[in-house]
């Protein structure tokens, strides 16, 4: 008897039913996309199914249908806090405080920073193996690609720039997506394998003859 009541002091509490608190809600969101992220990356796109996921989660298979309606929207998700996690802090200055050879060097040293990183590269070569196979993944790429958003805040920079004089831009979009490839495109390639990566010290002085380079053309037309 004496041995039964200590294990009941012992037991821990019963749960309690009900719902989730938003914090648990929260929680278990986020186990769910640690896993989704981690099986994507690792097996590609095709090979994920939400059985896997869900498997892997230890949830079900509603508790995920409530969630993503389908695989192309869990792994819009996935990509969405991807690309979230590259954004700098908040309050960080982006297009001020400084020249335009300033504003335009603080960005290019952010995108190589935030496309040089394991899981950035891992997401690019998931995108170009798959994409062709998948159209939905171009969707979704579209929709949530860290350059898109970079190129459309770099356009309007260049357009400000350009109205105030200080650079002759036609076309501001199209500037800004060949400013965002002028600085990625090598070091992304050399990070994939093809010829050694980048130094610390090389990617630096990319950026700088890479906007060095840029603005001497947007000057000069």
């Amino acid at each position: 008897m004496a041995g039964e009541t200590a294990l009941l002091l012992e037991a821990p509490p019963p749960k309690r039913g009900g719902r989730p608190s938003k914090a648990e809600a929260e929680q278990l969101g986020e186990h769910i996309l640690d896993v989704a992220t981690e099986l994507f990356l690792a097996n590609g796109y095709g090979a994920t199914s939400i059985e896997a996921v869900a498997q892997r989660a230890h949830v079900a298979k509603r508790t995920l249908y409530t969630r993503f309606d389908d695989k192309p929207a869990l792994f819009a998700a996935v990509m969405h806090r991807i690309v979230e996690r590259l954004h700098p802090t908040d309050g960080m200055p982006l297009y001020g405080g400084g020249s335009c050879e300033i504003v335009l060097l603080r960005l290019a040293r952010l995108l190589l920073r935030g496309t040089l990183t394991p899981q950035a590269l891992a997401l690019t070569r998931l995108l170009l193996a798959e994409a062709e196979r998948f159209p939905e993944l171009t969707r979704v790429v579209t929709r949530e690609g860290a350059s898109t958003k970079a190129a459309l805040g770099i356009a309007q920079f260049l357009e400000a720039e350009t109205r105030a004089g200080r650079l002759n831009v036609r076309d501001p979009v199209f500037a800004a997506e060949q400013f965002i490839q002028m600085v990625i495109a090598v070091p992304q390639r050399r990070a994939h394998g093809m010829g050694a990566p980048m130094s610390e010290d090389e990617l630096d002085r990319w950026a700088l003859q890479t906007v060095d380079l840029f603005l001497t053309g947007c000057r000069g037309g």
